[in-house]
């Protein structure tokens, strides 16, 4: 997993509320356990026509944003159903932080898990770093897990909290086969030593 530091990056600004994780990526497109190659399918249903083609209004498809790391969203973001296809279409795009007031549950550790930092902000900061998104790639916001602040192209910082643990895993790129290696020597170690004190023997039969 890659690590998570400092991102400055230009965000997407999704002025929307319970945005599920059908939306994210529809449940036909949830044929494949790979991670990749569901970033083309991300907002499938807002994003494009019937015919496949773009609908030009929606935030993604606009020039300024089509490359954003960042996306602001409204309250309860990645409601709905736990798909852990919706983390992985927003990563495969180039999504690397979410910010919002909320996040379902399961949605906001799937999210740790592979990669990507959801941050919790009050609503009233929301919208104003919905108003900075609006600049485009004129205004470039800055996400720094390591101080755990965001900040704002004016300069103006403002901070957030993460759970120790997974801010932890995130600067480290360390997902949950990472976070057993780090522990290998232990493992190995404790296997030597199971085999030793319970070493197999042979049975020979008397028949």
């Amino acid at each position: 997993m890659e690590k998570f530091e400092v991102l400055t990056g230009v965000a997407a600004p999704l002025n929307m509320e319970n945005v599920d994780t059908d939306k994210i990526i529809p449940a036909r497109f949830l044929k494949t356990i790979k991670r990749t190659g569901l970033g083309v399918h991300l907002f499938a249903s807002m994003r494009y026509e019937d015919d496949g083609s773009e609908k030009p209004d929606f935030v993604l498809n606009q020039p300024k944003y089509r490359h954003a790391e960042i996306l602001v969203a409204g309250d309860n973001f990645g409601c709905g159903s736990s798909r852990e296809h919706a983390p992985w279409a927003l990563l495969d795009f180039g999504i690397r932080c979410i910010i919002a007031p909320s996040f379902a549950d399961i949605f906001h550790g799937n999210c740790f898990k592979n990669g990507i930092l959801p941050v919790v902000l009050p609503a009233d900061v929301c919208e104003q770093l919905m108003a900075d998104a609006a600049l485009g790639t004129n205004a470039r916001i800055t996400v720094d897990l390591a101080r755990q602040v965001v900040v704002r192209p004016d300069g103006q910082e403002i901070a957030f909290e993460v759970d120790a643990f997974r801010r932890h895993c995130l600067l480290n790129g360390l997902d949950d086969i990472g976070l057993t290696l780090e522990h290998a020597p232990a493992i190995d170690k404790y296997e030597a030593r199971l085999q030793q004190e319970h070493a197999w023997q042979p049975v020979i039969s008397g028949v």
